[in-house]
């Protein structure tokens, strides 16, 4: 049947299951025809491949989810379903269209092609576009519902109703193999405001081979949804909280977790997989909590706590006890951390790879040192905003991570020239240099930078007072890098 043949029958074709839900307050679900002129097109140039909530200029067009105005129409045919779509969304998953309609007398160019073809295409396709291909035709309808196009599912919208369309979309993955989806690895439902407990308990239900699961902004999602995530989805190695609120541990044993000696990790049966983690905005996390999730994710590698206020440095050394595979660590706006918490961080040593301690007020030299000393391999370090760091703290540096790609020393008054002069001489092989608003530095500092920093890719010097004759020197010396700068005599 022809892409053309865009018609929708009330009823199903044998052997097919009717599934429609909505996810608001609308109650008319009766499907209609569809436009004669349909194309396989239609309605893909509405939405867009993204994890984020769409502009308040796209929300009515915007469909990121398998999102539809009440009436079962595209949202963007006449302007009453737009307004509609801005008040209230509604997911459907359509039934099979009807097998004996009477087909078009011209071919689309699409009818030429193999299923192969289109399942290729069809691959490139976002989650909402998969559900609106699937109304074409029955061919479509069949192809669209590819297990294999299946892997991941993407939902966007501060409108969504999430847990409806999360259950309805594993409802219709479920239809092959009753109760449970073994093809769904990925969920992102980043923005999705509305999502709850409830829908997580629906994909931890119905999809054990979860790998990896965004969230990040629903704050209505709790200790509980978490724990029935980790538990019914052993394979979970990627996890964005990041803005859960009500998030304050993941464990494999709830409550009777914290109870466990800080000493003793958990059974191994009783440890979580998951190796990259971000609660960044997770307020009401403690240090109490982050031993209990150190204690049951030993394979972390990625950690991030970014404005975590209540964590301080004892947190850090049950992370170091529990976690020494971590990587990349992001401490930043922590204010209760200090150099005794980097004593802890530089127990990881040599796996430690990226470390971002900005705005960490209490951090000083000290703690720079230590982790200078026994993290050789560190590529990344921000310490913007931490106005003990001082020349002495790059001269650790210096000697002790000449690996070091990328430095952020904004806003440190006391960093000048001699500490530049230091760290171009023992980190050759920096790229990104970031010193805004650092007073003390002159052109002597960048001067020495451009001529030992040969791969500078990025320099930062706003609101320094630097000459044109020092900027136009790391020009010549590094014709590939990037200045920012606030000179108007630098052209």
């Amino acid at each position: 049947m022809g892409a053309n043949n865009g018609k929708l029958y009330g009823s199903e074709g044998k052997g097919s299951s009717s599934i429609s839900s909505d996810i608001s307050s609308s109650t008319d679900h009766t499907p209609t025809k569809a436009p004669k002129n349909a194309t396989p097109s239609e309605g893909l140039e509405s939405s867009t491949r993204t994890l984020r909530t769409p502009s308040p200029g796209l929300r009515s067009s915007s469909l990121s989810s398998p999102a539809l105005s009440s009436n079962g129409h595209d949202s963007n045919s006449t302007s009453s379903s737009s307004s509609a779509a801005a008040s209230e969304t509604v997911a459907v998953v359509h039934p099979q269209p009807g097998g004996r309609g009477r087909p078009f007398k011209g071919h689309s160019p699409t009818d030429l092609l193999p299923d192969g073809i289109l399942l290729q295409i069809f691959s490139h396709l976002s989650t909402n576009q998969l559900c609106r291909s699937a109304r074409v035709c029955r061919r479509w309808y069949n192809l669209a519902w590819d297990p294999r196009l299946w892997r991941s599912v993407r939902l966007a919208g501060e409108l969504l109703h999430a847990d409806r369309a999360l259950r309805v979309l594993t409802q219709r993955l479920c239809q092959d193999t009753p109760n449970v989806c073994l093809t769904l690895e990925t969920v992102v439902a980043s923005g999705c405001k509305r999502l709850t407990d409830r829908g997580l308990h629906t994909l931890a239900q119905c999809c054990p081979e979860l790998r990896r699961l965004e969230v990040a902004g629903c704050y209505n999602v709790s200790n509980e949804a978490v724990f029935e995530v980790v538990s019914r989805c052993p394979n979970l190695e990627h996890l964005d909280l990041s803005g859960c609120s009500k998030v304050t541990c993941i464990s494999l044993m709830e409550e009777a977790s914290l109870q466990l000696p800080s000493s003793l990790p958990p059974p191994h049966g009783q440890r979580i997989s998951i190796r990259y983690l971000d609660l960044s905005d997770c307020s009401s996390l403690e240090d109490e909590g982050l031993r209990v999730i150190a204690a049951h994710c030993p394979r972390l590698t990625h950690l991030y706590l970014r404005r975590c206020a209540r964590l301080s440095d004892e947190a850090l050394r049950q992370l170091a006890l529990h976690c020494p595979s971590v990587r990349e660590l992001s401490l930043s706006d922590c204010r209760l951390l200090g150099d005794f918490g980097l004593r802890e961080v530089a127990r990881l040593e040599g796996c430690l790879r990226y470390l971002s301690v900005a705005h960490c007020a209490r951090v000083t030299d000290v703690g720079v040192r230590y982790v200078a000393r026994y993290c050789p391999k560190l590529r990344y370090l921000n310490a913007r905003g931490c106005e003990g760091l001082t020349d002495h703290g790059l001269g650790h540096l210096a000697r002790g991570c000449p690996k070091l790609r990328s430095l952020d020393a904004g806003k440190c008054p006391l960093v000048s020239d001699g500490g530049l002069e230091q760290l171009a001489l023992g980190c050759a092989d920096l790229r990104r240099v970031s010193l805004r608003a650092c007073e003390s530095v002159t052109g002597r500092g960048l001067r020495a930078l451009a001529a030992n920093c040969r791969q500078l890719r990025l320099l930062n010097v706003q609101e320094c007072e630097v000459s044109p004759e020092a900027l136009r020197f790391v020009r010549r010396h590094c014709r590939r890098c990037v200045i920012e700068h606030t000179n108007p005599a630098f052209y």
